[in-house]
């Protein structure tokens, strides 16, 4: 069976989730065969092994913290190339972050391959991997393969479950040499991200979020309770981050981040298109608005039709009574 790279998103050792969707994706066309770089590469192999990695490669410099992207690209395609010396591997995997796109694109330049982005699922065809994406704002799905070259495809999180599956994980470490160009780009600092204790909102499984209908920065702790009592993330609209109620981070649609959670929660936003290309890929999708006619009920699977200051408080005492 061919082998399949999946390049690894960690932090410090700690494998991050789309990186485990990645895997069990990755067992549906071949060999899993994981690219772990930069501090703590090598403290992934146990998860990566767990989640069916036969083979980890590894490689840890300076280059890959101090500067952006091309140091990646380069440990990438010496994988590549390294695989490729057994036989073409079946696809490059990699999650589909703003990091992760650009370096599965510069690879697919330097290896000759066609790229697909943003897919939502994979599976094994005749002629090689074939993609599922959801386009032009949501309003279709599409079926694609690259026609040339080795398949270069960033998935979406939440497009596949975790899947235990124990494999080899053997390490082994790969051997890299960087180009002129991966230095370009120097990082001269680094601010951590203040924390909110609640999930990544891109990776959430649960997202709650609010817009315009909310009024205010400080109505928005309505939303925040109800995420909280389910563990989720919190989301905006456009209107809303526009207005100063919430940060731009915080922004779903196509001018701010795509989800894909098993539930999304949106209250007081009508669905503008803008907002419904960033999470209509959404597995079940609630609505609260007190507008009958909000173009966002046209795509939810439950919707609410009442004044979300009180359909979502109640919501968020009736779950916590229930946890309780």
């Amino acid at each position: 069976m061919a082998e399949v790279l999946v390049y690894v998103d960690h932090v410090d050792g700690a494998v991050r989730k789309p990186t485990l969707e990645l895997l069990t994706l990755a067992r549906r066309i071949g060999e899993p065969v994981a690219v772990s770089l930069g501090a703590g590469a090598e403290a992934t192999a146990a998860a990566l092994a767990e989640h069916g990695a036969v083979k980890v490669l590894t490689a840890d410099a300076p280059e890959f913290a101090d500067y952006l992207v091309v140091p990646k690209v380069d440990a990438l395609q010496a994988a590549y190339e390294s695989v490729s010396a057994a036989g073409s591997p079946a696809a490059v995997l990699v999650p589909s972050s703003a990091e992760g796109k650009e370096i599965a694109a510069r690879l697919a330049v330097r290896i000759g391959s066609g790229i697909i982005t943003d897919a939502i699922d994979l599976e094994a065809g005749d002629e090689g991997p074939v993609a599922t994406q959801s386009v032009f704002a949501a309003a279709f799905t599409t079926k694609s393969r690259v026609s040339k070259g080795t398949p270069v495809i960033t998935v979406k999180p939440n497009s596949a479950p975790v899947e235990a599956a124990p494999a080899a994980g053997a390490v082994e470490a790969l051997s890299v040499s960087f180009s002129e160009k991966a230095t370009g780009t120097k990082v001269v600092a680094r601010t951590p991200r203040e924390s909110t204790g609640r999930p990544e909102l891109t990776e959430a499984t649960i997202v709650v979020s609010g817009g315009r209908g909310v009024g205010s920065a400080e109505s928005f702790s309505v939303i925040e309770s109800l995420a909280d009592s389910l563990g989720a993330a919190v989301g905006a609209s456009r209107a809303a981050v526009d207005a100063g109620w919430y940060p731009h981070s915080s922004q779903v649609g196509q001018t701010g981040k795509s989800v894909s959670p098993q539930l999304y929660i949106a209250s007081g936003i009508s669905g503008a298109i803008q907002h419904r290309a960033g999470m209509q890929t959404s597995k079940t999708i609630v609505a609260v608005n007190k507008d009958a006619e909000a173009p966002i009920f046209d795509m939810v699977d439950y919707g609410v039709v009442g004044d979300l200051f009180e359909v979502v408080p109640q919501l968020t005492e009736e779950i916590k009574s229930r946890k309780g």
